[in-house]
């Protein structure tokens, strides 16, 4: 069973899982922020298993996968036709919830919340309703990395058990380094500013997403998708550069 081609596919696939799973682990880490360091941790680590546990889910049902790509129902007008399938609501839902959480974050934190609000706030915020919110997202995640990953491994046997076994160890990875990164961007401003934006334009992504797969479009212009591969250049230069202000703003080393 292990030869050369299947162990290929096995480390391409966990790798990929990482790359896809950057994104679960800035929207954790934003929640996590609003608890105490251990209750931090907890909900990291709870997080991302439920992560694992969601993909394995749908690896396993991948006939129910093909279901909600079928359509609901279709609107064709004079200004916008489109085809409606569960996967594009699923996709459009978790994208709107992505903007409109990293926006508000995002005005919590630049516009300085008043402490005492954000403590009422925060106590309001409990660790089951983020754990709901931390689920609902891995389900719109998990569709955009099990889908990849069904594409590439098309045709090669033993399939299911490589990306199983990809996804168990790629999530195990993501918790080692989950709890670091998570404190390393808590504690620069700059950073937690930067992983929202990241999150508002996956957000707009799964929109547009959404969009492609529910082949919609206005006055009989179709909308594409966004390639991820121009999303993550944006997000690993974005972050490059806020690495090298970070280093200029510590000044020389004497």
């Amino acid at each position: 069973m292990l030869t050369p081609d299947l162990i290929l596919a096995f480390l391409t696939l966990t790798f990929l899982e990482i790359v896809l799973g950057i994104d679960n682990i800035i929207f954790i880490s934003i929640l996590a922020s609003r608890f105490p360091q251990e209750t931090r941790k907890k909900l990291m680590r709870i997080g991302l298993f439920l992560a694992m546990l969601m993909r394995i889910v749908l690896l396993l049902g991948i006939s129910w996968l093909v279901q909600i790509q079928k359509s609901l129902f279709s609107i064709d007008s004079a200004w916008i036709s489109t085809t409606v399938t569960l996967q594009s609501i699923i996709l459009l839902l978790g994208g709107l919830f992505l903007i409109y959480k990293s926006t508000r974050e995002i005005f919590d934190k630049v516009e300085n919340v008043d402490e005492a609000f954000k403590q009422e706030n925060n106590t309001k915020f409990s660790f089951s309703r983020a754990l709901v919110q931390i689920v609902l997202i891995d389900i719109v995640f998990s569709f955009d990395s099990i889908l990849t990953a069904v594409g590439m491994t098309n045709g090669i046997p033993y399939a299911l058990p490589i990306m199983i076994a990809a996804v168990v160890v790629a999530i195990f990875i993501m918790m080692l380094f989950a709890t670091p990164v998570s404190s390393y961007i808590n504690d620069h401003p700059s950073l937690q500013i930067l992983g929202l934006s990241f999150l508002l334009l996956i957000g707009f992504m799964l929109i547009t997403e959404a969009a492609h797969l529910s082949q919609t479009s206005f006055f009989g212009a179709s909308i594409g998708t966004i390639p991820k591969g121009y999303l993550y250049f944006a997000i690993a230069f974005s972050l490059g550069v806020e690495m090298i202000n970070m280093r200029f703003r510590k000044g020389p080393k004497h």
